[in-house]
């Protein structure tokens, strides 16, 4: 039986799921989702999908892709530092300190999830370029493969070759200034685009000047029933590292540092050649060559230790989908084998060097069987195999002896699921398993002595969700909703007690997600999303206490003025709920507290010229995305958000 709460949690769900529509709206046959790996209008999928269109984007106050991604339920946004969005870590369906391990993010279906416990690099996708971004929830594991436990957030780039060219500057508070462009063309044969960023600030806290130099973009040559096609990217950025600041210091100093002269820099690129061809009426083929290159220069002058990373990855993605029959069914195939080759090395001083290798190979299947008109049945199955070793060198062998190891695992994932869609609305009900490997720099452990091991016997972490949702649409309103399950075994992680990555005890997730959309009349829309996640260890020390850095409540609330020639404006009211620690699984050290912030967006368009204004952290307030519990110094840390700041952009198109 459901506790008392979550039982008004499914009656909420079910009211959105009822309400009366009052005419017919075509938005469920618009809207178009990778979530088969082939785009595609309308694919029926039994998830909980949101797209954030071109003109959502423009309407959200942000400075940076991982700001724009929070306005979702379901998925929080936890920077560090900085309005250029370095280093920070986005969330779907509540997962903490590995969020980045088990929420997939996708540029134009190509991972940017690193194989390592690194960031991924935002700066490489500059905010111009995106055509929409598309966000599954739930696990996409099936599809995808490690990493997707969360969910998958897909970011298309605009592949127009409509001949265009814009350019951007902005300038705000902490001296932040940047300068972007945008350029595109093509004809019958083929087209390109470019889109260019550079961007600097120095920072709300002391030593957090960040800078950040990227140039992306795509060219393809048609084909007839296809494209040759290329999308590449180069980046390079670099910061200062002001750290965390311990309970003392984030009460009377939250812009100072302790580590005045640590500092980061880190550069690379990807390209990515590929081919989409339609062989026949019923047969389409695509497959990508990814290379992936970074390097990370890291200065801890503080603690005397310095780093110098370079990661490498080469994929390859072929994929098949095939539309047939099944008798008199319809019935649409999706047939795929991924590949990945990485490598990361780690010249270091301070410490011992280090390396780590991983392959992985999977094939997949999901199957898509139109019942009747409107019911549609979804099936799936991946197989995954992972192969990783890990050395370190001797570093002062009484302290550090040398450590190697190698390991091979294998995982699968299934799903199944049911979608019932009418002219207005769509129900859906699906259950499956989901699972992830540890990523590479969670294999080095140490003994119970401190020895360096190789902590080969981390197991894949893997679980089941189960998961009911729909979407009505009205002329004037869209409202979507799903309840969830997820239940985890050998879950990885850092306990902060044992100082080492570990398999937690079993845990389970129950959630809910709402959002709607109302259009008030022809100048105003109003947009809320709200989320309800209850994260919990069910079985062993940590039984019945809550999952460290999952706030139970987050919401949103943004309203939208169109007024036409004299500007359209935004207000965002942004709300997220109290969150245990990290780290403190014991739950024994109380809450990082909860806050509310509120960010505006004024634009004008005066065309070629459009100007905008956004006052983020309108009421300058003081809290924290991110805090833990440190078990050496016995004492919380914080990382403080910035506080009010202005930004003000102006555009011309040519």
């Amino acid at each position: 039986m459901y506790p008392i709460h979550r039982r008004a949690a499914i009656a909420a769900a079910v009211s959105v799921l009822t309400v009366q529509t009052h005419a017919q709206s075509n938005e469920l046959d618009t809207v178009v989702v990778s979530a088969t790996r082939f785009a595609e209008a309308d694919p029926k999928i039994p998830a909980n999908v949101t797209v954030l269109t071109r003109s959502d984007l423009r309407n959200i106050p942000a400075t940076n892709l991982p700001d724009l991604l929070k306005s979702v339920a379901g998925i929080e946004s936890r920077p560090l530092y900085g309005p250029l969005g370095m280093d920070a870590t986005v969330d779907i369906r509540g997962f903490g300190s590995t969020a980045t391990s088990n929420t997939l993010v996708l540029v134009d279906g190509m991972r940017m999830n690193p194989v390592d416990m690194g960031s991924i690099i935002w700066s490489a996708i500059p905010l111009s370029s995106i055509e929409r971004i598309e966000i599954v929830r739930g696990s996409g594991s099936v599809l995808y493969g490690d990493g997707a436990t969360g969910g998958v957030i897909n970011i298309v780039t605009n592949k127009s070759g409509k001949t265009r060219a814009s350019i951007a500057a902005t300038v705000g508070s902490h001296d932040y200034q940047s300068l972007s462009g945008e350029f595109g063309g093509g004809n019958e044969t083929g087209y390109a685009n470019l889109f260019t960023s550079e961007a600097s600030t120095d920072g709300y806290r002391k030593n957090s000047q960040q800078d950040q130099k990227i140039a992306s973009g795509r060219a393809g040559l048609w084909l007839g029933s296809g494209e040759l096609f290329a999308d590449y990217a180069v980046y390079h950025e670099s910061a200062g590292l002001p750290g965390n600041r311990l309970s003392a210091a984030y009460r009377n100093d939250p812009r100072g540092t302790a580590t005045p002269y640590d500092t980061q820099d880190r550069e690379g690129y990807r390209i990515r050649p590929g081919i989409s061809y339609r062989w026949s009426k019923e047969v389409t083929f695509e497959a990508e060559v990814g290379i992936d290159h970074q390097n990370l220069k890291s200065s801890y002058v503080n603690s005397s230790y310095f780093s110098d990373r370079t990661r490498d990855t080469v994929s390859f993605t072929p994929r098949v989908r095939w539309q047939h029959g099944l008798g008199n069914l319809s019935s649409d195939t999706v047939l795929g084998f991924d590949y990945y080759d990485s490598n990361v090395n780690s010249v270091n001083r301070g410490g011992p060097n280090q390396g780590a290798s991983q392959t992985s190979s999977a094939w997949y299947l999901q199957n898509m069987t139109g019942l009747t008109s409107k019911l549609n049945l979804t099936t799936g199955f991946r197989e995954q195999t992972v192969q990783q070793s890990a050395n370190q060198d001797a570093y002062a062998a009484w302290l550090s002896p040398a450590m190697s190891g190698s390991s091979t695992r294998t995982q699968s994932a299934y799903d199944v699921g049911i979608t019932y869609a009418a002219d207005t609305w769509r129900v859906f009900g699906k259950t499956g398993t989901t699972f992830r490997f540890a990523n590479t720099d969670e294999l080095f452990g140490s003994d119970a002595f401190g020895t360096p091991v190789y902590a080969g016997d981390l197991r894949p972490q893997h679980g089941t969700i189960h998961e009911i949702g729909g979407q009505v649409n009205g002329s004037a309103t869209s409202l979507r909703a799903s309840l969830y399950r997820l239940d985890l075994t050998d879950e990885i992680g850092y306990d902060g007690a044992l100082f080492a990555n570990t398999n937690f005890a079993p845990t389970r997730r129950d959630g809910m997600e709402i959002e709607g959309d109302w259009k008030v009349n022809s100048i105003l829309m109003l947009k809320t999303s709200y989320a309800y996640i209850d994260a919990k260890f069910r079985e062993g020390a940590y039984i019945d206490k809550a999952v460290p850095l999952i706030p139970r409540h987050q919401g949103n609330l943004q309203a939208i003025l169109n007024t036409g020639s004299i500007g359209t404006y935004s207000a965002l009211l942004h709300y997220t709920g109290d969150r245990r620690y990290g780290s403190d699984f014991d739950n024994t050290h109380g809450t990082l507290g909860s806050y509310t912030t509120l960010d505006l967006q004024a634009t004008w368009d005066f065309k070629p010229w459009q100007v905008s204004a956004k006052l983020m952290n309108v009421t300058d307030r003081k809290y924290s995305p991110f805090a833990g519990y440190s078990a050496y110094r016995n004492d919380t840390y914080y990382y403080p958000a910035d506080g009010r700041a202005l930004f003000v952009t102006g555009r011309y198109t040519f």
